[in-house]
């Protein structure tokens, strides 16, 4: 429906602010005080312990950055490369549904990937510098 198209700005505003929203929560928690035990978490999943910095990282200043619409195809792609490590080395074993499965990530990841490749859209900081414009737009 034409009437919808819209929409589309409010669209990826609402994806932006999910996608942000959920990032800080989990983010947070790692840069203000958790840090040595993600870096540990980290390690023990056989990755580079400094790794655990840029996961951090990717989650909390990822968010802020996606919701304000600032950098969003940057940000959103360390989001969707630090889900897709999640996935592979925490939530893969536990299956799609099972207790901690990988449904939650996949998600987030998803709404990364469209962000990725759809931009934040016009209501964005990302729009004043030219980079926030919907795909096929001019």
């Amino acid at each position: 429906m034409r009437s919808l198209d819209r929409l589309q700005p409010l669209a990826l505003f609402v994806l932006r602010l999910v996608l942000g929203v959920i990032m800080i929560a989990h983010g947070s928690s790692k840069v203000f005080g958790g840090l040595s035990h993600h870096v540990q978490m980290v390690s023990g999943l056989g990755l580079p312990g400094w790794l655990a910095y840029f996961s951090a990282a990717a989650e909390f200043f990822g968010g802020i950055l996606v919701i304000a619409g600032f950098l969003t195809r940057f940000a959103a792609l360390a989001i969707a490369v630090n889900m897709g490590v999640a996935i592979w080395k925490v939530h893969w074993k536990n299956g799609l549904m099972g207790d901690h499965g990988y449904q939650f990530p996949l998600a987030l990841a998803a709404i990364a990937f469209a962000l990725i490749f759809f931009g934040a859209g016009p209501i964005a900081f990302d729009s004043l510098r030219g980079g926030g414009r919907l795909s096929g737009k001019k």
